[in-house]
């Protein structure tokens, strides 16, 4: 008997309007846990989901949506403005195929930089990036209220 040792496969499409209930809950369930953290709700949980998805800037996996992207192609860099994986599927590779999706997306549109920024007190983030070849730019206050450090990935 053979076994297949590779990840699953998580297959990423952009998001339509059907999605914008399942973007809004799996943005709200992942960035949930960080309100007490940090003071305040994550950015992502208030954004308007459906111009975002109207815009063709959400791309989403799973069927039912597990996870999602928001990226927003801007002069000379794709941004990362939105990861988000649902709890219940942490571990399964969802997060390391959005990423690898990002590079893969931002080449095809000619854009040879990712950036992105995560609030200081969400951790993870600070290990999470690096890990995936993302290096450390700035550590920066904006609107007086977040603490944000600010990654960018140069494509090769």
């Amino acid at each position: 008997m053979t076994h297949d040792m590779r990840p699953p496969r998580h297959d990423i499409r952009l998001a339509t309007a059907a999605d914008v209930p399942a973007v809004q809950a799996v943005t709200d369930a992942a960035y949930a846990h960080y309100i007490e953290r940090i003071g305040l709700r994550p950015v992502p949980m208030d954004a308007d989901h459906a111009a975002n998805v109207a815009a063709g800037r959400v791309h989403v996996t799973g069927d039912p949506v597990i996870g999602l992207l928001v990226l927003v192609p801007e002069p000379g860099h794709l941004f990362l403005d939105s990861l988000a994986v649902h709890p219940s599927a942490h571990g399964q590779g969802v997060g390391r195929a959005l990423l690898e999706y990002t590079e893969r997306h931002a080449r095809e549109l000619g854009l040879g930089e990712i950036r992105l920024y995560t609030n200081a007190k969400m951790w993870e983030n600070q290990k999470l990036y690096p890990y995936f070849g993302y290096e450390l730019v700035e550590r920066r206050v904006e609107d007086g209220v977040y603490d944000r450090f600010h990654y960018r990935k140069r494509l090769a």
